[in-house]
């Protein structure tokens, strides 16, 4: 796994993300402890309805800057980029009221959704072998999972010397070294294949993630994953501090125990996806994610939610890992940031429903109840990809083109058929191929 690192520019963009996620991190921490010492028990709700602002600002805002991205040089962008996340951080500390906080987290979220998936295009071009970048998914897994396990740590141990304030402080500091290596390598700008108005340009991503099946299929699954992820994150607090009446330092330990089962996965991912397909793994790794929310209206004590965070883990990166080698596989070069742009939009849209959802219902309702749900949703997202993800799922697919002229360059090998013309190609959604073809 680590033999990707010998490429110099990976290196640097991994190291560079290692570092901003560390520091983002601190700031997920601060967060819930700055939700909770100014909403007390109603700390979920707050941190629910931050956590769905920022999944607005994802959303609305990444098919928009993918449009713009294509035009603009990677490496000036995503620099720029982290030195306004970095920027707003330094505000944080200084917020005093809740709609402070909303303001903020909008602000900050939304440079995040205009850099996350232009940094996730560029890592197929930088590591353009298909083993070198499945390689490459399991170490950016293994980057968040780290940032699961070590931030929250380094929080406790901080939180004993200074207050959660000066957590933001590193947030500061991991956006500005991110910049740094960012800057200090040359990243592969690639130009679309022809000049595109800005309404095909936004939408352009969107259109070819809903034709494909296989996208289709991770769409669905991925509500499985924001169910189970956003009971982890927006319901810890609560059940550590408010459920067991501990301290902070427990929570952060608890959210670390969700990081290392997502690591330990992460280290088995690549062997795994050598032996398996992609859509069986996915799938157990979603079933797994349903199981666990369903023992959670059971949690007897804090030795078990330690447990049953760790399970979780398993499932969240087993389900959600593999999801960049579906984006690679579907798409051309040249459209390939505005799908991982579809993708982070369409998955946060997922995350918008769960967030504000585990935080108000676990108020209300209280968190058992909160559970159920969040496994019923599982469930359904898990059965939706069965349906919609079909089990034959081949990159070569024989297929008739019926639209094109006679001579036209993509069929020039093709085989008379009926009233087209029928060839196979690794297929993909693009203006020759417009919808999936039927069997």
């Amino acid at each position: 796994m680590l033999a990707v690192l010998r490429n110099r520019t990976y290196r640097h963009l991994f190291l560079a993300q290692v570092i901003a996620l560390i520091g983002t991190g601190l700031a997920t921490v601060a967060l819930g402890l700055l939700a909770f010492n100014l909403a007390g028990d109603n700390a979920g709700a707050v941190l629910g309805t931050a956590l769905a602002i920022k999944m607005i600002a994802y959303v609305g805002v990444a098919p928009i800057a993918s449009a713009f991205a294509e035009r603009l040089p990677r490496r000036a962008m995503l620099v720029t980029l982290d030195l306004v996340r970095a920027g707003v951080a330094v505000m944080l500390p200084f917020v005093t009221e809740i709609w402070q906080v909303y303001i903020l987290i909008f602000l900050l979220q939304s440079a995040s959704a205009a850099f996350t998936p232009t940094f996730q295009a560029t890592i197929p071009d930088v590591l353009p072998d298909e083993r070198d970048y499945t390689r490459a998914l399991s170490l950016s897994r293994l980057a968040y999972d780290l940032e699961s396990v070590v931030s929250p740590l380094l929080a406790a141990a901080l939180l004993t010397v200074i207050s959660f304030n000066s957590l933001f402080a590193g947030t500061v500091i991991g956006f500005a070294a991110s910049a740094l290596l960012v800057v200090s390598v040359t990243l592969p700008s690639p130009k679309p294949a022809a000049p595109r108005g800005i309404y095909d340009r936004t939408t352009r991503g969107l259109r070819i993630y809903l034709k494909t099946p296989r996208l289709r299929g991770l769409l669905a699954l991925t509500f499985a994953v924001s169910a189970a992820g956003a009971m982890v994150i927006v319901n810890t607090v609560v059940l550590v501090q408010a459920g067991f009446g501990l301290d902070q330092q427990w929570t952060a330990i608890a959210l670390a125990a969700f990081g290392a089962g997502s690591m330990g996965a992460a280290f088995a991912l690549p062997t795994l996806l050598d032996r398996f397909p992609d859509r069986s793994v996915m799938l157990v790794g979603a079933a797994v994610l349903v199981v666990t929310m369903l023992l959670g209206s059971l949690l007897a004590g804090y030795a078990s939610l330690l447990v049953l965070w760790a399970i979780v883990g398993i499932g969240y990166s087993v389900t959600q890992t593999p999801s960049g080698r579906l984006i690679r596989r579907s798409s051309h070069a040249e459209d390939r940031p505005a799908l991982f742009a579809a993708q982070f939009a369409l998955s946060h849209a997922t995350w918008l429903v769960t967030y504000p959802l585990a935080g108000w219902l676990g108020a209300a309702a209280g968190l058992p109840i909160t559970f159920l749900v969040m496994a019923a949703i599982a469930a359904a997202g898990l059965i939706a990809g069965l349906y919609l993800w079909p089990a034959r799922d081949p990159v070569i697919v024989e297929h008739t083109h019926a639209d094109l002229p006679a001579g036209h360059a993509h069929i020039v090998q093709a085989r008379p058929a009926g009233t087209g013309y029928a060839h196979a190609h690794d297929f993909v959604i693009d203006n020759e191929h417009t919808s999936w073809p039927v069997r």
